[in-house]
């Protein structure tokens, strides 16, 4: 029996939510080239990035996407989510738990016609509202317009299969176009504040950005205040004050989001490493079950005794602030120290006496979205990391994504580079701190500022940059907030969250996991 992916689309979107992007498997990947930047004649290398040749080219490797094998000239060329079906294999009307079902997807586009080549980003998933349980299932692309996908049956009772069209490869081409260009698509302010005449005092706003690149400066010329942070050598500019000197740089904050795409382009959008098992687990009554590690659910008070004496370090971004914000509220005791800074910016810091808790929490560096605060709290994760002592009373979590979906990948790249020579230094020094890495979430977004395939590409450079560094702990929260029934949110909801820190705070080291999502049909699993 087929399903129209559109009709699932309808049908399933109020039972699942916050859906990850697919870890899509893909096959023949193509020879790596040089990465041109907007047209130029400049080059990113390896060496610029800070990594080898033969690294470099296996990064090319991981990120590989089909794109279409023909020019776009028609919005009936693309992938169409009404025509496109998929169907069961050898659909029964019952199963026994620990089966696995095979899904076949069919891509055609708005003519009906099959497509001949791969590259749509689909996401899959079962799932059973009533019992909220549900399992990620990976998406294989055969790069002929067909896909594929293995589901777990790991419960007894009723299960749902969802599928669901993320970007038609025609959109993944655009988001690929755009990502190396230096088009900035994400601006920010720079405050600059200094005295003036008569004890008055001066306030000027301008615009900032990333420079990544001999020529990558998004204004030419003498335009510009650089600001070039001595360890990991990243350069972020502000347009010259008229009146103030380079040097009164006080706050900082996102600006507007600026779109590249033409009006051809905006119509398609709107029609349309280190290894993890998969599944890695799946969520039965709202409680993950890992397949990796051993997990269990803490009371408050188990909770401070699994982090008694230990310091725990939060880095990145909004997600791990999530982490903190559960922890205040479930530790007992624990107390927010007032740092005078933003709840929703920090830094933040909070302790529990008692049984010698610390918990921190702070953003990572420039380039990121937060609202006004004060610029010397942005800190890179790696300088923070190779001022820690670490040893065994050490926790160090950081996530390192979201804030990264409007730039370079060659960019990113270059940022992980040094904050795995960080952590590698630090892990030399003291090997029995735990470092933990939290995986991106999934966003639900799907334009061009935000879309999950490109939380889904740095999400695979960093397992590929990672997969070889003993001791490092990489928790994959893709695959949880990607088959939960929730919906899609870059901040997943609470039941979401509890999962995640109920892993970290485990007292056995282990590893991680992943997910995928399109339609539904009931059977039964015995």
């Amino acid at each position: 029996m087929y399903f129209g992916v559109n009709d699932i689309l309808v049908l399933s979107q109020a039972l699942w939510a916050l859906t990850d992007g697919i870890h899509i498997k893909l096959f023949q990947p193509t020879r790596p080239k040089p990465v041109p930047r907007n047209n130029s004649s400049s080059i990113i290398t390896a060496f610029d990035m800070g990594i080898s040749d033969e690294e470099w080219e296996r990064l090319q490797k991981a990120i590989d996407w089909p794109i279409p094998d023909q020019e776009i000239t028609h919005l009936s060329q693309s992938t169409s989510p009404v025509h496109s079906t998929f169907s069961i294999v050898g659909l029964k009307e019952s199963y026994k738990v620990g089966e696995k079902i095979s899904v076949i997807i069919t891509a055609r586009d708005h003519n009906k016609n099959l497509k001949r080549y791969g590259g749509d980003f689909f996401k899959a998933k079962l799932f059973n509202a009533e019992l909220k349980a549900s399992v990620y299932g990976e998406v294989v692309d055969h790069r002929n317009g067909t896909y594929s996908v293995a589901l777990l049956l790991p419960w007894e009772g009723q299960a749902q299969v969802s599928v669901r069209l993320e970007h038609s490869s025609e959109v993944v081409q655009i988001l690929k176009k755009y990502r190396e260009s230096s088009f900035p698509r994400s601006h920010y302010n720079g405050y600059f504040e200094g005295p003036g005449l008569n004890e008055t005092k001066i306030f000027e706003v301008v615009e900032c950005n990333l420079k990544w690149g001999a020529d990558g400066s998004w204004r030419k010329g003498d335009c510009c205040c650089e600001y070039k942070d001595i360890k990991t050598g990243t350069v972020w500019q502000c347009e010259r004050p008229k009146e103030l000197s380079c040097d009164h740089l006080v706050h900082h904050s996102y600006g507007h989001l600026e779109s590249p795409l033409n009006l051809f382009e905006q119509q398609l959008f709107t029609k349309s490493g280190m290894t993890t098992p998969v599944p890695a687990g799946f969520y039965l009554n709202d409680v993950w079950k890992s397949f990796v590690c051993n997990t269990r659910q803490f009371s408050p008070a188990q909770m401070a005794n699994c982090l008694k004496n230990k310091i725990v370090y939060l880095m990145g971004d909004s997600t791990t602030r999530q982490w903190f914000e559960y922890l205040e509220r479930n530790v007992p005791g624990i107390k927010r120290m007032d740092l005078h800074t933003r709840p929703t910016n920090g830094p933040l810091m909070a302790v529990e006496l008692k049984n010698n808790i610390i918990i921190h929490w702070r953003p990572h560096g420039v380039p990121v979205r937060f609202s006004k605060m004060p610029i010397t709290d942005l800190h890179y994760i790696s300088n923070d990391i190779d001022e820690m002592a670490g040893g065994p009373h050490a926790v160090i979590v950081f996530t390192f994504f979201a804030h990264l979906v409007f730039h370079p990948i060659t960019f990113y790249v270059y940022e992980v580079a040094r904050i795995r020579q960080s952590v590698v230094a630090l892990l030399r020094r003291a090997p029995e701190t735990t470092v933990i890495i939290k995986s991106g979430n999934t966003a639900g977004l799907k334009n061009i500022f935000q879309s999950d395939w490109h939380m889904l590409q740095l999400d695979t450079v960093m397992r590929e940059m990672f997969r070889d560094i003993d001791g490092v702990i990489f928790l994959d929260v893709w695959q949880m907030t990607s088959c939960h029934y929730l919906r899609e949110h870059i901040h997943p909801g609470p039941v979401v969250i509890a999962n995640e820190v109920n892993i970290i705070i485990r007292k056995k080291k282990k590893k991680s996991f992943l997910v995928r999502n399109i339609s539904w049909k009931y059977f039964i699993i015995i």
